[in-house]
């Protein structure tokens, strides 16, 4: 009872309405400083702050136009195999001779290129229509190689033209070699099938392979030349492997997008 005394004492005493309020100890107030101070500092990042990202995918060193597959026209027994895998032929080239019920057939190249994989052997039974190789089309040796990287279909919009690419190539680990420098050439916004990837790389297996987790879109790479490198192309250590690229080389691409505003992220 004594302490409620005082208490109501010291509301009914009007010698204490002239006193300042305390709003707040200084210890208090010091907190609520710096945490404002903190708040403007992060808002003031945020419009005028910039922060890069990167998209990682899948890729393969390929050529520009890509591949073809071979499919035999006619239906009968392999009788000769004229070309070697690795060889480049130009349009119109003898691959396969075929035994048919109307005598002696040969199956041509569509297009110049080199052969990368034959799918017939001789004496083998092939029906109308039976893939029996695959084409890269290239011409010459001295035909530069790509990397087309298959971006998932969310982050394709997201990937500018120009942008630096870093690629980890499945033949020259990035620990002893660095990593092969390159930039987006084109994007193709558009997003693929696992067939048409398939057909696009002459290979159904890496076409399956590519569109395993949805349909993506192909981002296509050229590689940064390079007159110092045994390989022909830049890394990121200064001479690279001793040895050049194949194309249908398998490699995993990391693209470096383009600098956005935090804020950017908050907006609509």
């Amino acid at each position: 009872m004594q302490f409620r005394q005082q208490a109501l004492a010291r509301l009914q005493s009007p010698e204490e309405l002239d006193l300042p309020v305390r709003l707040a100890r200084p210890r208090g107030a010091l907190v609520l400083a710096v945490t404002l101070v903190a708040l403007a500092a992060a808002c003031g990042w945020a419009v005028t702050g910039s922060v890069a990202g990167t998209v990682t995918a899948p890729a393969v060193l390929t050529h520009a136009q890509g591949s073809y597959v071979l499919q035999s026209p006619v239906a009968g027994q392999v009788t000769a195999v004229l070309a070697e895998e690795g060889e480049r032929l130009p349009a119109n080239a003898p691959v396969l001779k075929v035994s048919t019920a109307r005598g002696e057939a040969v199956v041509r190249t569509v297009a110049a290129g080199r052969i990368t994989a034959l799918a017939a052997a001789l004496g083998q039974i092939v029906s109308t229509g039976s893939d029996v190789a695959a084409v890269e089309k290239v011409t010459r040796a001295t035909d530069p190689l790509y990397a087309t990287v298959y971006v998932p279909e969310r982050s394709g919009a997201s990937v500018p033209v120009g942008a630096a690419v870093d690629l980890t190539v499945s033949s020259a680990p990035a620990e002893r070699y660095g990593v092969l420098r390159g930039r987006v050439r084109s994007v193709d916004r558009t997003a693929q099938s696992a067939q048409r990837i398939g057909a696009f790389l002459g290979d159904a297996r890496l076409g399956a392979q590519f569109a395993g987790r949805g349909r993506p879109v192909a981002v296509l790479v050229r590689l940064d030349a390079s007159a110092a490198t045994k390989s022909g192309y830049r890394w990121s250590s200064a001479d690279g492997p001793p040895f050049r690229l194949d194309s249908m080389t398998l490699a995993d691409a990391s693209i470096r997008l383009a600098a956005r505003h935090p804020v950017d992220w908050l907006l609509p």
